[in-house]
């Protein structure tokens, strides 16, 4: 099966979360020379590939087959590869389908390697991720089996494919605040104490407040609002309590204790309580890895362009090996329509992933390259 009709058919196997739409069966047996391992867990279906070359290092590749659901309004049937002047259409076509096809395609047309190449894929990332490449990942930990280096591929580029890749991510810390008061009549405020009156005037130190200056890898952790409400919608009485709710994605330069003096200096002498949760934490591949090294000599070779270095974005299962001392790295196509209506990717950007990924498998032991 050529690199094209694989992604094609990837395309057409609907996987909306958390089904895999067949799809972790078929890579087993399409890669049916490498050991399986099927860990599912909670209805999330999750498989891990691996082939030991020789006693070198472990290189492993992950991704997932799962798509967010199409909604309406698609030119074309958003469960088929459709063709259409150098792009194919489809939902899943960055996000991110066209990285499982080209490393699947790769790793199936690598015929020796200095080391163990593996595959991990999940039916389950852009759910609540729970049971997926995290489940793998403390498998893989248990029996001794953790990579070396990692390549994600999400799609990473930003106008032109080989412009970025992702060395790391921002965390994700979420906040539920609520501002204590004392429910009255409209008519006669001051026997009342109203929250909303309490938080408006010191909203302006706090709402899209930059909480740290960010650094070479990291943009500023912002305090992002998310939502304010308040009352019982009538308009004679005045509410008992206002709920607050604020995401930060935070930079290694910011951590829930600090969100939490932010939050103690700006409410000084209102009366609240605050619940903080970090979904994930901030990370960087240090640049000199040779992980970083070789995936951007292999962009260059194929692209004749020089990434940068990005951290942008929300989060990836690339947290889930970071806190382990595994180098990891993103690579994949252009991001400019992933989870939207007419998602489609260029036919090049495919098969230029896939020259990449040939590419770095090939160099991996290349003196000159580490």
């Amino acid at each position: 099966m050529k690199l094209i009709e694989l992604f094609k058919f990837m395309i057409e196997s609907k996987s909306v979360t958390p089904d895999d739409g067949g799809l972790l069966d078929f890579v087993e047996n399409y890669l049916h020379d490498f050991k399986a391992v099927r860990i599912d867990v909670e209805g999330v279906k999750n498989l891990f590939l691996y082939k030991k070359f020789t006693d070198g290092e472990h290189l492993c590749f992950a991704g997932h087959v799962d798509v967010v659901p199409s909604g309406g309004g698609w030119d074309s049937d958003p469960y088929k590869a459709v063709e259409k002047e150098g792009y194919i259409y489809g939902r899943g076509t960055q996000d991110m389908k066209s990285g499982v096809a080209a490393f699947v395609k790769a790793i199936k047309d690598t015929k020796d390697f200095n080391g163990t190449l593996s595959l991990i894929l999940t039916s389950d990332e852009e759910g609540d991720g729970i049971y997926g490449t995290r489940e793998v990942v403390k498998y893989l930990q248990s029996n001794s089996m953790l990579p070396n280096a990692v390549i994600v591929a999400e799609p990473t580029c930003e106008s032109v494919f080989g412009d970025a890749i992702k060395v790391g991510r921002r965390g994700s810390i979420n906040g539920y605040l609520t501002i204590k008061g004392k429910q009255g009549h409209a008519a006669y405020p001051e026997k009342s104490i109203n929250p909303v009156n309490l938080i408006a005037p010191r909203l302006a130190s706090m709402a899209g407040v930059d909480l740290d200056s960010g650094d070479k890898f990291f943009s500023p952790s912002k305090f992002v609002v998310t939502d304010i409400r308040a009352g019982m919608e009538v308009t004679n009485v005045t509410p008992n309590e206002l709920k607050m709710m604020f995401n930060v994605r935070n930079t290694t330069l910011t951590s829930k204790e600090d969100i939490e003096k932010f939050i103690s200096k700006n409410l000084a002498g209102i009366e609240y309580e605050l619940r903080l949760s970090q979904g994930s934490y901030p990370f960087v591949t240090p640049q000199d890895k040779k992980l970083i090294k070789n995936i951007a000599i292999a962009i260059e070779s194929v692209t004749g362009i020089k990434p940068k270095h990005s951290t942008a974005g929300g989060t990836s299962d690339a947290r889930y090996f970071a806190p382990l001392g595994i180098d990891v790295v993103e690579f994949g196509v252009i991001n400019d329509r992933i989870h939207a209506i007419n998602e489609r990717v260029g036919i090049k950007e495919v098969e230029g992933l896939y020259e990449v990924f040939r590419t770095l498998i090939d160099n991996w032991y290349k003196k000159e390259n580490i």
